[in-house]
């Protein structure tokens, strides 16, 4: 029944987040060569926008520079939406991130999204090296609305302003993980972007405070959600097999011993303890992994049970199916 429930409403439209993963073997340049052609396939397979993360001291992410990145995939690309999931903005100067968006702009006018997040996205140590003050995080609500003046209308009497930047009025969304960015999101009245693909305990609270407190705004007038989900389509068998890449890498990761994107092993149930299982399966819980029937019927009860405007999707480094073999008529909302 939700999957008929869900023909009777637009279906809301697919989008790809893609950290340029860096599989082992390989060179950054290879990762981001394969953002470049993943975009490519995106664009064509009818996919809304294609955005990439800002993560630091990461030897598996090729995304740290994040503004040249989108650039890079801008350049490549003719249609398709290209943007930030997210910029950590208390790691930057409102200004700085106001000039790097509006050049984006200026050269892809129409094309790009500034998703902004409050997290480091980096260990400790290398919080202090990007000179980020241990209570950065706390300044965020403000730095946004000083981000979004940057990027508005000149004001009479502003001595500084963005160049380029203002007046190019480049859409912010809030990404997040917890209740604060939803009601951030609902009270700026911007659109909300809910991390799920890795931290999904709190997306339908999100979700329900979001659309609840929301304030509209001279950029939007209703709420607008996007949720975040894993997504690997092929046989049963192999798509099984390719996940357990994303398995082994999160497992590393609370092991502390990040690296780069291992290859696929045949037993998942040999890498990891337990206690590692339980962790990770929780994190990876919004993961739908399987044949392109499978996937399709999860993402679409997905979709009905948090409502979503969007669905953007993570994936390993399979290539992906078209948006209309995941879902039926994509499309929907914009």
């Amino acid at each position: 029944m939700p999957r008929a429930a869900l023909q009777e409403r637009p279906v809301p439209p697919l989008s790809i987040l893609d950290l340029a993963h860096v599989a082992e073997g390989a060179t950054p340049a290879d990762a981001l060569h394969n953002s470049l052609d993943l975009a490519q396939h995106a664009e064509k397979w009818g996919y809304k926008r294609f955005w990439l993360a800002e993560h630091h001291n990461v030897v598996g992410i090729a995304s740290a520079a994040t503004a040249i990145v989108i650039g890079y995939v801008a350049a490549g690309t003719l249609t398709i939406r290209v943007g930030s999931g997210g910029i950590m903005l208390p790691n930057h100067a409102p200004l700085i991130i106001a000039e790097q968006f509006g050049t984006l702009d200026a050269l892809y006018p129409g094309r790009i999204d500034l998703g902004l997040g409050r997290a480091p996205g980096t260990d400790q140590l290398t919080v202090r090296a990007l000179r980020r003050h241990p209570s950065s995080a706390e300044t965020f609500p403000r730095d946004v609305l000083e981000l979004q003046a940057f990027l508005g209308d000149l004001q009479p009497g502003q001595a500084v302003q963005a160049v380029p930047g203002t007046s190019s009025h480049v859409p912010l969304w809030i990404l997040g993980s917890s209740l604060f960015g939803a009601e951030l999101a609902a009270k700026l009245g911007l659109p909300f972007a809910f991390a799920s693909h890795f931290a999904p305990d709190l997306l339908l609270p999100a979700l329900q405070v979001y659309r609840a407190e929301f304030q509209p705004s001279e950029q939007l007038q209703r709420p607008y959600a996007m949720v975040g989900a894993n997504v690997i389509a092929a046989e049963a068998g192999e798509a099984r097999r390719v996940f357990t890449s994303l398995q082994q890498a999160v497992t590393d990761m609370l092991r502390g011993t990040r690296g780069r994107l291992p290859p696929p092993i045949d037993d998942i149930e040999t890498y990891w303890s337990p206690l590692e299982k339980h962790q990770v399966s929780k994190m990876l819980s919004r993961s739908f992994v399987g044949s392109p029937e499978t996937v399709r019927h999860g993402l679409e009860d997905f979709i009905e049970e948090t409502r979503a405007d969007e669905l953007i999707h993570r994936l390993s480094h399979l290539r992906p199916f078209s948006a209309t073999a995941l879902l039926r008529n994509p499309g929907g909302r914009s």
